[in-house]
């Protein structure tokens, strides 16, 4: 027969169980610390790997030769992958530029010695290029997301630090924006450009017949179309020097992106 203090004794639950749940527990906890510290270890370790192997880089071209020094580190390899992603945003870019344009653009068109056929074909294919470069701003924009997001793919997957991949996408976003306005700039150069050139071909289709041509310059009968001829042929001057000053800018860009990636890893 069974008493009720057997009953008892059998309802209590054994403490063993109990305790080894405990151990289990304070183990993981202990993992999760020691794997924590470890992986900041390791992410410092890194950081210092990447400043020593960009202290000498003075020129972006020299960072592929730096990866190779250190081919595992991944906070080296990140910043090759944004330079190579910044480059093909901007031979995309020039490329865009260069198909927007009739092939008949691409030389030199001496305007004293066109035909009216030949002022009229240019001034179709100037109006389809100035359309075609108005339409390209958002083509670049939808580039840079694509580049930005293919970016943002590898560096997630890469096991870098969650500070450090915040920190690294924050400088991709600057370079982008950089490279972005400044696509921005050289499309709206352009643009003025080739909207200055429609400006002098129009004038002399209008005007044909009526002006002469004299040691290689327009002489037109009355002043107001010399003087429209001349502000034209001024503004087409100001865009030629603007494009090439943003060549000029385009290489400042490159040294920029090179003084971003040092001060990324040097925090």
């Amino acid at each position: 027969m069974v008493t009720s203090w057997d009953r008892k004794e059998k309802k209590k639950p054994g403490r063993l169980p109990l305790i080894l749940l405990g151990i289990f527990a304070i183990a993981c906890l202990v993992a999760l610390v020691f794997l924590g510290d470890l992986a900041r270890y390791q992410e410092a370790g890194l950081v210092g790997e990447s400043q020593a192997a960009l202290r000498d880089v003075n020129d972006v071209r020299q960072l592929d030769q730096a990866l190779k020094r250190y081919p595992s580190n991944r906070i080296l390899k990140l910043i090759a992958l944004a330079n190579d992603k910044t480059a093909e945003f901007d031979a995309a870019t020039r490329k865009l530029m260069s198909d927007a344009e009739p092939a008949s653009l691409a030389k030199p068109v001496d305007l004293t010695a066109s035909g009216r056929g030949d002022l009229d074909a240019l001034r179709r294919d100037l109006k389809t290029a100035e359309s075609n470069a108005a339409a390209l701003k958002p083509r670049t924009a939808a580039m840079v997301k694509a580049k930005r997001d293919e970016l943002e793919s590898s560096v997630r997957s890469s096991g870098v630090e969650g500070g450090t991949v915040a920190r690294f996408m924050s400088a991709v976003d600057e370079q982008f924006a950089e490279s972005a306005a400044l696509a921005d700039k050289m499309l709206a150069a352009r643009g003025e450009y080739l909207a200055a050139y429609e400006k002098c071909a129009a004038l002399l289709v209008r005007e044909f017949g009526s002006y002469k041509v004299t040691n290689g310059q327009f002489i037109f009968r009355l002043q107001p179309t010399a003087d429209s001829y001349n502000a034209a042929s001024v503004a087409m001057a100001a865009a030629t020097k603007r494009m090439a000053e943003l060549e000029g800018e385009s290489g400042a860009l490159k040294q920029s992106r090179l003084d971003r990636w040092k001060n990324f890893v040097g925090r």
